[in-house]
Parts: structure tokens; sequence; C-alpha cells
């Protein structure tokens, strides 16, 4: 096995029968490393089949990884499921069995990874130092997890959270299903760690000692068997399964410039220079014998510039009078809306300031769409995953040049999930170092305004 993969599956304290299974190989003669974790569910015999089953179906319909992977993982999960079935057919009694599994094919040639997901088993990033939950739980426990309903304590210890949604060998045609198998991508960057496992390992560690034991300046191998031990020291009550893959190559740094704020740029400009510190230069002095005729008429000339100039202000009143007091030149768009539309910047920047955790679901009926954005919402903390239920579209506010959001230099990770982000000319925020994207669309309007109607 190479230095940059590795998996291990643990029976655990309680159960007398080990029904999880794994993938952590490399497919030969390709850059590709396959990395899966299967879960059996069904009783002594009925998961461990079940298991088997969909570990042959990935390592046989991806042997030779080509064309759209995100399709091709698809099309495997839902030949396995089919074949789950056929087999829950043939044996009465394996009628109940099923398995969930998480599933990424990773590039180590492109620097990128892909993933399928059915069930509760699990798939983390770990990247500069700070770990994020990429794949969402299909569960009632897992959904309130995600949504910040249950602290990770609370659902590690809820009666409920073994019961799951989805699986593989409840029901057939999955492919037609579309939020069934859950999939995506990301850049896996050099120092980047990617950890799959069942919920043997996330039901009985918690976020922050796996991170910790990610960090140790350990192999993959004792970084994995590692994990398996705290498990088993935590109570071992369920199977334990841990697959890691770290894209080894050197890490590539850069170095932050930090940016000068706009205030301290019009200080430096605008410092008024102290005469006393300033040295006269007799040499430039005007030669004129009659100095004080020269103040005179300078006084003079400064008195009419100051009359002229209190005329045109006096002018650009009368103006600005003038418009106001017509009402038919009142704008298009009520204040009334642009002051509602504002305002759901404004809560989205206050419930991010406020949030506990780092997950952040925007409900479509509280957060109205579009979200207009007249400046950037920050994101300050070190890692973020914010999802709109339904699909969100922020907006730029005309005549704003500027980004969506402002991303920390501290920040680590961000994924943005379920978005449209319309109109904005500058988006590179979104295309930097550590934000993962995820059925998120950019899309320009103002290249439609004032064309002629056809």
């Amino acid at each position: 096995m190479d230095s940059n993969y590795f998996g291990v599956t643990d029976t655990g304290k309680l159960r007398s029968n080990n029904e999880d299974t794994f993938i952590a190989e490399k497919i030969a003669g390709t850059d590709f490393v396959i990395a899966c974790v299967i879960d059996g569910v069904g009783g002594y015999t009925g998961g461990e089949v079940a298991a088997a089953i969909a570990r042959q179906t990935v390592l046989n319909l991806l042997s030779d990884p080509d064309g759209d992977l995100s399709l091709l993982m698809q099309a495997t999960i839902a030949e396995a499921n089919d074949q789950i079935i056929a087999a829950k057919i043939q044996r009465k009694e394996h009628e109940d069995m099923a398995c969930v599994l998480t599933l990424s094919l990773v590039d180590l040639n492109k620097n990128q990874f892909y993933y399928a997901h059915v069930g509760d088993t699990r798939l983390y990033l770990l990247r500069d130092g700070s770990l994020i939950k990429i794949s969402r739980d299909q569960s009632f426990v897992g959904f309130m997890e995600d949504s910040g309903r249950l602290t990770e304590e609370q659902a590690m210890s809820h009666p409920k959270r073994n019961e799951i949604n989805k699986a593989l060998g409840f029901t057939g045609n999955i492919s037609a299903q579309e939020d069934y198998i859950e999939t995506g991508n990301s850049p896996f960057l050099p120092g980047d760690l990617i950890l799959l496992c069942s919920d043997g390992l996330s039901d009985m560690v918690n976020k922050q000692d796996i991170t910790a034991i990610l960090l140790a300046q350990t192999s993959l191998e004792q970084k994995g068997m590692t994990l398996v031990d705290t498990a088993n020291r935590n109570g071992g009550r369920d199977n334990i399964t841990v697959v890691l893959v770290k894209n080894d190559k050197t890490s590539l740094r850069h170095e932050v410039t930090k940016p000068v704020s706009r205030a301290k740029q019009n200080k430096i400009v605008q410092k008024p220079v102290s005469t006393s510190t300033v040295q006269p230069d007799h040499e430039s002095l005007p030669l004129d014998p009659e100095p004080e005729k020269q103040r005179k008429a300078k006084g003079t000339k400064l008195a009419f510039i100051v009359a002229g100039l209190i005329v045109l202000a006096a002018m650009i009143y009368f103006l600005w009078w003038q418009n106001a007091a017509d009402p038919a030149d009142e704008k298009d768009i009520p204040p009334t809306r642009i002051a509602a539309e504002d305002s759901q910047a404004i809560k989205l920047q206050d419930t991010l300031n406020k949030l506990r955790g780092n997950i952040l679901i925007l409900d479509d009926s509280v957060f109205k769409s579009p979200i207009l954005i007249s400046k950037p919402i920050s994101i300050t903390r070190d890692s973020l995953y914010l999802k709109a239920e339904g699909h969100i579209v922020i907006k730029s506010d005309t005549g704003y040049s500027g980004q969506p959001f402002f991303i920390a230099p501290a920040n680590k990770s961000t994924l943005l999930e379920n978005f449209t982000f319309e109109n904005f000319k500058e988006v590179s925020t979104l295309q930097k170092k550590g934000v993962l994207l995820k059925d998120v669309k950019f899309t320009r309007t103002d290249s439609l305004i004032n064309q002629p109607n056809r």
C-alpha cells in the first residue's frame, strides 16, 4: 500500500461480527485512488452480504474511470443498489439487508476528488488544520445536527442516531430520484487529507479529537489506527471503519498581503503639513519691493473667488430644490422595497456574526430571495458550511462592483451550497483556495439592460 492512502476496519467492543468493509487502493495504470467506506445493515449475515455486493460492484465499474466521473459514480451506486435488491429476492433471510456508503475517486494528477454518498457514513476534508464535513447524513439526527438544531454531542448520544432515511437496498431505481445519491467534487490541494468513516467512528469520537489525531505528525496508518483505538476506548458500540487519502505533494503557501484601509490612505494623502516644520526657501521668495500691495491684491482676488463659490452653491441648491419638489421625478423603485432587500443582507450578516458552530442553513422562507448586496458579507470564522434550503439568489445592487463575500485570511475552509450569484462583476473571492462550491451558479443580467426588444 502506498503511503498516501490507508484503510482499516474493526469489529468494535460490543458487536460479534463486522458488517463494515472498505476500499483503499490505487487503480492500476492510472493516477486515481478509490476510497470507499461501506456500512452493512440488516443483521449478522445480511449486512455483510450487502456490503460485499456494493464493494465488488464499485471495484468492477470503476476499474477504468473516464468521462463524467460524477455520473459514472452515480451509475455505479445505482447498479450496486439493483444487485442488492436482486440478492434480497433470491434469499428470504436477506430480505432486510441494505448498506450505506461513501465513495470517493481521487485524481492525484489533477489535484481533484469526486464523491458520491448514500446514508450516514461520512466524508471529511482536512485543510490547513481545519476539518470540515463534506457529506450530509441522510438521517433525522444528521439533519438536526447539520441544521444546528442539535450539537455534535447531542447527536452522538441521541436515541435515534442509527435511524437512516436512505440506503442501498431500500428501494429500486434510485438513479431516477434526483436527491437520493449525493454527489460533488472539490480541489484536492497539496497537503489536503480526506477521511471517510462509518458512524462507528463519528458516534464515538468528536470532531475536535478527530482533528487532533489527523494533525499529529504520524503516518496515515498510525492516524487510522489511533482513530480506531480512540473509538474503542470511548465505548466501541459499533463497527469502526476508517479510510484516509492524502495529497502528499509539497504544500504551496502564499504570502498574505495585509490590506491598507481606505481611511489610512486618505489620512496619508490629506495630512496637513505643520508650518513649524517647514523651512522657508528664501531663493524662491518674490523680489517685488512692494509685498504689501501684492497681499492686498491677493486678498481682493480671494474675496471674488469666495463670492463666486457662494453664488454657485446657491444655484445648485435652487436646482436641487426644484427637482425634489417635482413629484414626477420620483424613482421607479420604492424606498420601502430597497429597505426590505437591504434588510436581508443585514439579517444574513447579523446571523453569521451570532452563529455558534460552523454550519448555517438558510431557510428560504426566512431569507427572501434575492438578497441584495451593496457591500460584501464578512466571513471571519475559521470554517463555515453555508447552505440554502431551496435555492437563494444573492444579487449585486445597482452600481455595486465589489465581491459578494469578504473571506478573512484566517478562514481555512468555506463550503457554499444552493446559491445563485447574480450580476457580480467580481467573484475572485469565491475562487480562492479553501472555498468549495456545490450547486452554485453565476449569472449576469446587466448585459441585457438597454438592449432593444426583438
